[in-house]
């Protein structure tokens, strides 16, 4: 087994550090859609991935439905109840994944979990594998924190994979510095306290959190939870983020029966027009 801390210098890390450079070379911010595996349903789900991917996802975010998704709001924890009751599971996810990569080979796909799922009672070495055999270049693993994650790291560096930490506005300057250190690829930076879910404004504070945790962090920085609009993306550009992660507010665009891809397609082009930096 590799030794070493941290999953930065992966495969995986690699290929997510180019796809935030190529927006940084654009003069812009990198955005990062959040799709739901098998959301309404294993079709349209791909279907949903293709329009988010073609309307100008830098990378992308594939939730992996969860019974128990204590990271995220109401319109989240709807859309995987809904996946999961259309026969949702974990190895059909990871085969979404893999069409995926297929089909948009050039699209860096992290994935986004919780322990239970990746982990196990085992070390999640399996799981990691068909991650990275699936085309995944990282995963959000929401639940770990690099306290209890380096028995997974150590696997996910064998299986190429990076692994993304998350910071909050709760968490500790010198905390914050010791995950940056950690995550692999980027960095994610929760610009508000609780959970997922779209909002018609952010925390005045965003700024100066983003600020902050750029300072510490030698991975790019993305900023996600309650982004929704145009605006909002504007504003995590001028505050100097590297990147900005969208899903409730995707998932609503969907419309109730999550069938409207064509509406996803658009709100994601409007957010990627903002995405340029001052």
């Amino acid at each position: 087994m590799t030794t070493g801390a941290g999953t930065n210098e992966t495969a995986g890390a690699q290929r997510i550090a180019a796809a935030f450079g190529r927006a940084a070379g654009e003069g812009r911010v990198a955005l990062i859609p959040y799709v739901v595996a098998g959301y309404p349903d294993p079709e349209t789900s791909f279907l949903i991935a293709m329009a988010a991917a073609d309307a100008g996802a830098d990378l992308l975010e594939v939730g992996l439905p969860y019974s128990d998704p204590l990271a995220d709001g109401a319109t989240l924890q709807r859309a995987s109840g809904v996946a999961l009751a259309a026969g949702a599971t974990f190895a059909a996810s990871i085969a979404l994944l893999e069409r995926i990569a297929v089909a948009r080979p050039n699209l860096p796909l992290v994935p986004m979990a919780y322990a239970n799922q990746v982990i196990g009672g085992g070390d999640g070495g399996a799981t990691a594998r068909d991650l990275a055999a699936a085309g995944a270049s990282g995963v959000i693993v929401a639940d770990l924190t690099p306290d209890e994650g380096a028995p997974f790291e150590a696997v996910a560096r064998d299986a190429g994979l990076a692994v993304v930490y998350l910071v909050a506005p709760t968490t500790e300057p010198a905390r914050r510095a010791r995950v940056a250190a950690r995550s692999g690829g980027f960095l994610y930076c929760v610009s508000l306290v609780g959970v997922t879910g779209a909002r018609t404004s952010l925390p005045a504070s965003v700024g100066k959190l983003v600020h902050e945790v750029k300072a510490v962090s030698s991975v790019p920085v993305a900023v996600g939870f309650g982004v929704s609009r145009p605006a909002q993306v504007r504003a995590i550009a001028r505050a100097g983020a590297d990147g900005v992660i969208v899903a409730s507010a995707l998932v609503d665009a969907l419309g109730r029966n999550g069938a409207d891809v064509d509406a996803l397609g658009r709100l994601v082009s409007e957010l990627r027009a903002a995405t340029a930096r001052p």
